[in-house]
Formats: C-alpha cells, sequence, structure tokens
C-alpha cells in the first residue's frame, strides 16, 4: 500500500553520519520544518548496485544541498557493517567518501513500515505469519516534505538500479508546485512550462504540444 499523502512512519535509530561518526538516536523528526528529505532503502552492504546508487547519490549531493534536501540512506546491516564498508575504498568495493547518514535497521522494523520489506510471508505452524526468504530491503525511494508527508515513492526490485536524477527532478516539481500552485505534466523538468490545474490549462498546454500522429 503506498504511503504517499501520509505522515512519514517515525522511527529512532543508529546511523553512522559524516562517514565516520556512529550516532544513535538518529530520526528524520530533526528535519522537520527545515528540510525535505530523500529517504531511500537499499539491500545490503558489500553488494553490488547498493554502492553504484549510494555514490550516485553521493556525487549528485551539491545538487541536493542547493535544494536544502537532506539524503538519508537505509538497510537492514548494523551501524558497524555500515561503518566498515564507508571505511573501504572503492577499488576494493567500499564506498569510502559518503557523507550523508546510514541508518541501521537490523529489527528491519523501519524496512518494514515503509513497507519495503523483500521477501515472501507463510503461515508457520503456530498460525502465525513467518517470513520466508532472505529479509533485506527493496530499493524504496521516498521524497519527504517539510511537513514529514511523503509525496513521492517508488521502489524498485532488487536487480533494478534507480535513477537519482528522477528524484533530483521531483524535488524540483514539488518545489515549482509549491511556489507557483501549476502542476508538472508527464516529463516535466525545471524551467520548462507547468499548467494550471483546470480545463482551460490542460487546453492551453496541450494546445501547444507538437504531436506526431
Amino acid at each position: 500500500m503506498s504511503l504517499v499523502g501520509k505522515k512519514a512512519p517515525k522511527f529512532t535509530a543508529t546511523a553512522v553520519v559524516n562517514g565516520t561518526e556512529i550516532t544513535e538516536g538518529f530520526s528524520l523528526e530533526q528535519y522537520i520544518g527545515k528540510k525535505e528529505v530523500i529517504f531511500f532503502f537499499y539491500p545490503l552492504d558489500f553488494t553490488f548496485v547498493c554502492p553504484t546508487e549510494i555514490l550516485a547519490f553521493q556525487e549528485k549531493m551539491a545538487e541536493f544541498e542547493k535544494r536544502n534536501v537532506q539524503v538519508v540512506g537505509c538497510s537492514i546491516d548494523s551501524e558497524f557493517s555500515h561503518l566498515a564498508w564507508l571505511r573501504t575504498e572503492l577499488k576494493d568495493g567500499g564506498i569510502k567518501g559518503v557523507k550523508y547518514p546510514l541508518v541501521a535497521d537490523l529489527s528491519k522494523t523501519i524496512t518494514e513500515n515503509y513497507g519495503v520489506l523483500a521477501g515472501e510471508y507463510d503461515i508457520n505452524e503456530d498460525g502465525n505469519s513467518a517470513f520466508m526468504g532472505a529479509p533485506v530491503a527493496f530499493r524504496g525511494t521516498f521524497l519527504i516534505d517539510k511537513k514529514g508527508v511523503i509525496r513521492h515513492e517508488v521502489v524498485n526490485d532488487l536487480p533494478l538500479g534507480r535513477n537519482i536524477d528522477e528524484a533530483i527532478r521531483m524535488v524540483d516539481a514539488l518545489h515549482y508546485f509549491e511556489k507557483h500552485g501549476e502542476v508538472c505534466p508527464a516529463n516535466w523538468k525545471e524551467g520548462e512550462k507547468a499548467m494550471t490545474p483546470t480545463t482551460a490549462g490542460v487546453a492551453e498546454y496541450l494546445g501547444q504540444l507538437n504531436l506526431k500522429h
């Protein structure tokens, strides 16, 4: 079930920040009223697609910062696993140089509350639901506004890496809507024309398209 339009599930957890510091009591609540948050989940430390995504977010950090957006990652690994990976050189498969927070979710509670816990459930001998398979996170990405409301989410299956530029585009669309009150059509990018959410507005916008038939 989608979380769009709902308050982001709250949590308090341990995280590694600035690539070096283990911090207890980390929460997204610290950003309420101050910043939007891109909160993303990845399956596991020391894996394959995951470091490419984590490093891609770091490479775009200047773009997020100029938009006043905080990036936060999360997996079901421990803070010690995060820290070891952050200390590992890129040439050895590590993510050294990543500075944004990585949250540890060993209990898998955060992952489950955001609806991105991968695997299947079955009924055990006691009649209770039981997790079957590797309990890791899907590649979920959530855009949380300054009020703590989720405005966008996308969830990829494990083999499918996400598009970081699309996350930035969603931030731009949200900012544009909040500033101008106009809605952003398909494939909209910053600097392009949007539309008023009225019958006349969509007619004007579509009338300017030069579609091939």
